[in-house]
C-alpha cells in the first residue's frame, strides 16, 4: 500500500494532515492483520500437529526434535533434547582407546564364541547403532562380534582436519589397522559392510587385506562405477553451502528415511540425531571426508578390485530392494562380474539399511553365509 501512495497520481501539493491520515489508515491495517495473525499462531499452538519449525514437517520423525518448553526461559530447545537423549543409543558398547584416538565399539558375544567374529562397518552419515540388533542375535547364535564408529561419526572422536587426521581413506584404512589390532581380532574374520564413504572404505580396506577376511557380506552399499551419489554428498561439496548442510542436526535420520520404506521411530532417530546435535564435530568431520573421497574412481576401484581373477573369497550381497539411493541393478550387475564368488541374496520389505529396516532377514542371510 505504501508503494500505491507513492506512485499512483496525485496533485503535486499535498497537506501534512491528508499524509498523516493515510499513513494512520495503513498502520491500523497493517497492526489489524498482525494481531490476527498472532490471534491465528496461538489457536494453532493448541494444535498437538503444530510446530512453528516448519524445516523439520518434511520429515516424519524429526517433527517431534523440537520441543517447545513451557517456560523458554527455563531451558533451551537444544538443551532439552540432549538431556532427553544424552544416555541413548550406546548399547553393547565402550570406549577404546587405539593411539591417540577414541573409538566407540559395540561388542556382543566372546572371543570364544564358537562360531567365529564378525566385523560390522557402517557408512556415512549413519553409526554402528544401525547393527545393534543383527549383533545381539548373531551373538546368540555362537558369533563373537564388533561394531565401531568410524572415526569422525557416532560417539568415536572427531578430530578437526589438519591436526592428527584428515578424513583420508589412506587414514582410515590405517586406523582400522591400529583398532583391530587394539581389540585382538584374530584373521580370518568375516566382515559385513554397509553404506557410502565410510562404507566404500571398509571395502578398499578388503581388497587391500583379503588374507584377513574369511568371507565378505555386503549389504547396500555402491559396487559400480554407475553407482548414483545421493544429494546429500553433492551438496556437501558445494562451497559454503557444504558447512551449512552439514551442521542440519537432523541431517542422518533424513538421510536415512529418504532411501527407506519405513519412518524410523522417535527413539531411534534421537540417537542418529545425536551426534550431530551435541557439537559442530560430527558434521564438519563428514565435510571433510566427503570433499576428499573421489566417489566414482572409489567404486570403479570396487568393481574392478571384486572381477574374477582377482579375489576369489565367498562374498554375500544382501539387498534391500527398496532402496531409493542404490537399484537393484547394482547388486545384479555387479553378481554378473564374478558369479563363481559373489551370491545375491534379495531382501524384500528392506530400503538402503537392511540391517536398520529388517535386521532379522538380515541375520537370516548371515547365519546361513557364515
Amino acid at each position: 500500500m505504501a508503494t500505491n501512495l507513492l506512485l499512483s497520481p496525485q496533485p503535486l501539493a499535498f497537506s501534512k494532515i491528508s499524509v498523516a491520515n493515510q499513513i494512520v489508515a495503513i498502520s491500523s491495517q497493517r497492526a489489524t492483520r498482525f494481531v490476527a495473525k498472532a490471534k491465528n499462531n496461538e489457536e494453532k499452538k493448541d494444535d498437538k500437529g503444530f510446530t512453528p519449525f516448519g524445516f523439520v514437517t518434511d520429515n516424519p520423525s524429526s517433527r517431534s526434535a523440537i520441543q517447545l518448553p513451557e517456560s523458554p526461559a527455563e531451558d533451551g530447545n537444544v538443551g532439552q533434547m540432549l538431556y532427553r537423549i544424552e544416555d541413548k543409543g550406546k548399547e553393547y558398547g565402550s570406549y577404546v582407546k587405539s593411539g591417540k584416538l577414541r573409538w566407540f565399539v559395540r561388542e556382543t558375544g566372546s572371543p570364544e564364541s564358537r562360531r567365529g567374529t564378525v566385523v560390522f562397518l557402517h557408512g556415512a552419515p549413519t553409526q554402528s547403532y544401525s547393527y545393534r540388533v543383527v549383533m545381539s542375535q548373531l551373538s546368540d547364535a555362537g558369533f563373537h562380534c564388533f561394531a565401531p564408529d568410524w572415526i569422525g561419526f557416532g560417539f568415536s572422536d572427531k578430530p578437526q582436519p589438519g591436526y592428527g587426521f584428515d578424513y583420508t581413506e589412506k587414514e582410515f584404512h590405517e586406523e582400522l589397522d591400529k583398532l583391530l589390532d587394539v581389540l585382538e581380532v584374530k584373521s580370518p574374520f568375516f566382515l559385513v559392510v554397509q553404506g557410502f564413504l565410510v562404507g566404500s572404505y571398509g571395502l578398499t580396506w578388503a581388497l587391500k587385506n583379503p588374507d584377513k577376511i574369511s568371507k565378505l557380506a555386503i549389504l547396500n552399499t555402491p559396487l559400480t562405477a554407475s553407482s548414483p551419489i545421493p544429494g546429500l554428498f553433492q551438496k556437501l561439496r558445494i562451497p559454503l553451502y557444504g558447512e551449512f548442510t552439514s551442521q542440519n542436526a537432523v541431517m542422518a535420520e533424513r538421510f536415512i528415511e529418504a532411501a527407506s520404506p519405513y519412518v524410523l521411530k522417535v527413539e531411534k532417530a534421537d540417537v542418529y540425531r545425536l551426534p550431530y546435535l551435541a557439537s559442530s564435530g560430527p558434521g564438519f568431520a563428514l565435510l571433510e571426508a566427503a570433499r576428499k573421497i573421489n566417489f566414482r574412481d572409489i567404486s570403479s576401484q570396487i568393481a574392478d578390485g571384486f572381477a574374477p581373477g582377482r579375489w576369489d573369497k565367498p562374498v554375500l550381497i544382501a539387498w534391500g530392494i527398496a532402496d531409493k539411493y542404490l537399484p537393484q541393478s547394482i547388486a545384479e550387475e555387479f553378481r554378473k562380474q564374478n558369479p563363481s564368488s559373489v551370491e545375491l541374496k534379495l531382501i524384500e520389505g528392506a530400503g538402503h539399511m537392511p540391517q536398520e529396516d529388517w535386521p532379522e532377514k538380515v541375520v537370516d542371510a548371515l547365519r546361513v553365509f557364515f
